[in-house]
């Protein structure tokens, strides 16, 4: 099984102990979003789990535990999202100099296979225009060509949760033309720094410019690591244009203190920092203590990969 870790919080720059405990226990506890009571038991040992994928802003923390990792016999790669925001609009990152170097870092420890770059979302407003973000786009792939291989990028949803953080900073919804002109602009610039581009969960069509639709959760980048085939179908708890192939999520809403305004997985920064609170390293958990009439259902775990197709 391949694990998210993860799409709701960053476990690599605030739970990386947490997770190595885990990892020792060979188990963790993940609550049910939607119901307060229901829990499931997700087994976690080289036997059962293929691959891990870390989703982060910023692992520099973490850089201690991945020989630790990768000596338990867990493959892993990296969707590290670097954007050009400043502190208006993700409060609590480090600067982006500092960012940059921590990709870079990451990149030389295990290669530009196994960090992508995600640009994630591009966010127009009138200061932040589509000339800003070529710009920034061009002197980031620069920086970074060499240090990885792919980029993804997503164009800013309104949920509804986000419109009122979205309007404090003057979002503005992106036309069709805005649309072509970012992606036109991002594939030439791209292609000048051996940087593959694909659109995260977007309903357009932006193959002209030769960006294709991603898989987050890669299949083909997984099956390089691990040297064979898996036997994993597209993840039906993902949006329709998601390619992304099934995983086990093993995060937590609302326990992440980076402050980004575009933020789905946190509700409020006060409910965040209330929650890293009640954190506890060595629970089974990630933050607080199982009620006492939890129900508990164990997660069918096993692993996917078809080892009689080898790869060569």
């Amino acid at each position: 099984m391949i694990i998210s870790a993860s799409r709701r919080t960053d476990i690599p720059a605030f739970y990386s102990e947490w997770l190595l405990n885990r990892l020792k226990e060979g188990y963790a506890v993940i609550p049910n979003p939607r119901n307060p009571l229901r829990f499931t038991h997700v087994e976690l040992n080289p036997q059962t789990v293929d691959c891990f994928v870390f989703w982060t802003k910023n692992p520099k923390p973490m850089f201690s535990r991945l020989d630790e990792i990768t000596a338990q016999g867990y493959p892993f790669y990296f969707q590290f999202t670097l954007t050009p925001y400043g502190r208006n609009i993700e409060q609590n990152l480090p600067d982006k100099k500092t960012l940059i170097h921590t990709f870079q870092t990451l990149s030389s420890i295990l290669g530009p296979e196994r960090v992508i770059w995600r640009y994630d979302p591009i966010i127009l407003t009138e200061q932040m225009n589509i000339t800003y973000h070529l710009h920034c786009f061009k002197e980031m792939a620069s920086i970074l060509n060499g240090y990885t291989h792919q980029c993804i990028f997503s164009f800013l949803n309104f949920y509804p949760k986000l419109r009122r953080p979205l309007q404090s900073i003057k979002a503005l919804e992106l036309e069709k033309t805005d649309i072509e002109r970012i992606a036109e602009g991002f594939s030439q610039i791209a292609q000048k720094n051996n940087i593959r581009l694909s659109t995260c969960c977007e309903p357009v069509d932006l193959s002209l410019y030769g960006i294709s639709h991603a898989s987050c959760i890669d299949r083909n980048l997984i099956e390089k690591l691990l040297d064979c085939s898996v036997l994993s179908r597209k993840d039906m708890n993902q949006r329709n244009m998601c390619g992304c192939i099934e995983s086990v999520e093993i995060g937590t809403y609302d326990c992440c203190t980076h402050g980004c305004k575009y933020c789905y997985a946190t509700s409020s920064e006060n409910t965040a920092r209330a929650n890293v609170l009640r954190h506890n390293p060595e629970s089974p958990i990630l933050f607080g203590n199982l009620p006492k009439n939890a129900i508990i259902t164990e997660k069918k775990m096993s692993s996917v990969k078809d080892e009689q197709m080898r790869l060569f």
